[in-house]
């Protein structure tokens, strides 16, 4: 199954998604444990997993344990909107570890490698301007 991976740099406050094949490299990992990137094609960098979401949209969580997805009891943090002060709502939020079913993957840039993460876009002139200047 596909994996897409988000990857924020917070130097240059940028975000890149990629979509990953291979996903063995992420399986049994948990939200804050660090990864070498050249296990996934990126030589160099080191990233450590920040959050993700499973196939169905559920975000996971840090504090909820596990693989699967849990009702939790919650005031605020992820997946949460403010209403009041002092509501509780029940929520269901997907597990801290990645397995086969986790849909997308957020991580964030520890240390850079040589090669830029980020491609310049060069800025092109559409035709139609050109062809008017002509």
């Amino acid at each position: 199954m596909d994996v897409k991976i988000n990857i924020g740099d917070p130097k240059t406050k940028k975000c890149v998604q990629k979509e990953i094949k291979d996903t063995n490299v992420f399986l049994g990992k948990k939200l804050g444990e660090k990864i070498e990137g050249d296990s996934f094609g990126f030589a160099g960098y080191e990233f450590e997993i920040t959050g993700g979401s499973d196939d169905s949209g559920f975000p996971m969580r840090r504090d909820v344990e596990g693989i699967g997805r849990k009702r939790i009891l919650a005031v605020s943090g992820i997946g949460m909107k403010k209403s009041a002060n002092g509501v509780r709502q029940r929520k269901t939020m997907a597990g801290n570890t990645v397995h086969e079913k986790t849909s997308q993957i957020n991580m964030k840039v520890i240390k850079a490698g040589k090669e830029p993460l980020f491609e310049e876009k060069a800025e092109e002139k559409p035709a139609e301007e050109e062809a008017k200047k002509e």
